[in-house]
C-alpha cells in the first residue's frame, strides 16, 4: 500500500531523550521513519553485513553508500556518538550507526527507550531488552511483556497487527507469508548455500519465471545460480557483495509487475509503526518524572545527554 494511504498519528513530542531502534530493515526502517516523522530523535542500529531483500522500503543501502532516503526521510551513517549527537539534534534525519558498541553508544546519548525491530523470527531466544534502556519495546515472535521487554507489538497479520500488548507475549511465529496474488512463500527464494551474494539486477527489474537473477559465492566453490521463482518485478534483492548465510531470504519477485510497489513503507510495517509509538507513549508516561520535578522544569522533562561534547 502507497505511504500515502496509511497516515500515521504524529504528535510532536516535548524535548526528550533519544531512541535506539535495531534494524534497517523494512520493519526497522517503519518504526525509525514514523518517530522521526513525529519529531523524536532516532539512533537507528544495524550490522555490517544486513542481507534484507527489500532495499527499496528500507535503509539498509545507508550501511554502503554513507546515507538514503526512504519516503522523504534520509538516514545517514555516523562514527561516533559525538557526529551522531550533532544529526540528532536537528531531529530532521535518522542517524545510522553500524556494528556500534551498542552499551557505549545508549548510554553517550541518553537513550532511554530501545526498539527490537530486526525480527529474528527464528531466533531459538530474543535478548532481554530491559537491559539496555529504562524502556524496551519488543517486536514479534518471542517477546514477551513483562519478562524481555517492557511492552511489546504484535507483528503478525490479523486483526492485531501493530496491538501493543502490556503483559504477556506476542503470537508464535505460524503460518505462510501473506498471499500475493496467490503467491505466498514460492515468491521467495532462500540462498542454497552459506557465500557472498552477487547480481547485476536491480529492486523493481521486471523477470521471467526461471532468470538467473543472481548467484551465490561459497567460499573454495563454484557460484550457484539464483533464478527467480516466477514472473513479476524485483520487489527483494539481497546487497550485491554481502556474505549470507544459507536460508538467508535473498530474492523476492512480487507478480504484480508494478516496480512502484517495490519502493517506500509498506503496509504491515507502518501498522507495526503504529504501534511502536502507541508503545513509546506508554512507556514515556510510564517514565515522566514526579509532578514536582516535572514542574520544576517548567512542564518540560529534564535535558538529556545529547551534549556530550566533554566524554571522552
Amino acid at each position: 500500500m502507497p505511504t500515502s494511504q496509511l497516515r500515521l498519528r504524529k504528535v510532536r513530542p516535548a524535548v526528550q531523550a533519544p531512541l535506539a531502534v535495531f534494524g534497517a530493515g523494512d520493519v526497522g526502517a517503519a518504526v525509525a521513519h514514523a518517530l522521526c516523522r513525529r519529531g523524536e530523535a532516532v539512533l537507528l542500529i544495524e550490522s555490517a553485513q544486513p542481507t534484507s531483500p527489500r532495499r527499496g522500503m528500507c535503509w539498509v543501502d545507508a550501511v554502503f553508500d554513507g546515507s538514503a532516503e526512504l519516503a522523504g526521510v534520509r538516514a545517514q551513517r555516523v562514527a561516533c556518538p559525538q557526529e551522531a549527537a550533532a544529526l540528532l539534534a536537528q531531529r530532521r534525519a535518522v542517524a545510522l550507526a553500524v556494528d556500534p558498541d551498542v552499551a557505549f553508544w545508549l548510554q553517550a546519548l541518553g537513550v532511554d527507550i530501545v526498539v527490537d525491530a530486526r525480527l529474528r523470527k527464528h531466533a531459538g531466544t530474543q535478548p532481554d531488552l530491559r537491559q539496555l534502556g529504562a524502556g524496551a519495546v519488543g517486536i514479534g515472535p518471542g517477546y514477551c511483556a513483562g519478562y524481555n521487554a517492557d511492552v511489546v507489538v504484535e507483528s503478525a497479520w490479523g486483526d492485531d497487527l501493530g496491538r501493543v500488548i502490556a503483559l504477556g507475549p506476542t503470537r508464535d511465529l505460524a503460518g505462510e507469508p501473506r498471499p500475493i496474488l496467490g503467491a505466498g512463500r514460492e515468491r521467495l527464494v532462500y540462498a542454497p548455500a552459506a557465500g557472498v551474494f552477487t547480481s547485476a539486477r536491480r529492486i523493481g527489474d521486471a523477470v521471467q519465471a526461471g532468470d538467473a537473477v543472481a548467484a551465490i559465492v561459497p567460499a573454495d566453490a563454484q557460484p550457484i545460480p539464483v533464478h527467480a521463482p516466477l514472473t513479476g518485478v524485483l520487489r527483494g534483492l539481497t546487497r550485491p557483495g554481502v556474505t549470507v548465510p544459507l536460508r538467508a531470504k535473498v530474492v523476492e519477485v512480487d507478480p504484480r509487475g508494478d516496480p512502484a510497489l517495490c519502493f517506500g513503507l509498506g503496509e504491515r510495517p507502518q501498522r507495526i509503526a503504529q504501534g511502536v509509538l502507541d508503545a513509546v507513549d506508554l512507556l514515556r508516561a510510564r517514565l515522566a518524572p514526579p509532578p514536582s520535578v516535572h514542574a520544576a522544569h517548567g512542564g518540560a522533562l529534564p535535558p538529556h545527554a545529547l551534549d556530550i561534547r566533554g566524554m571522552a
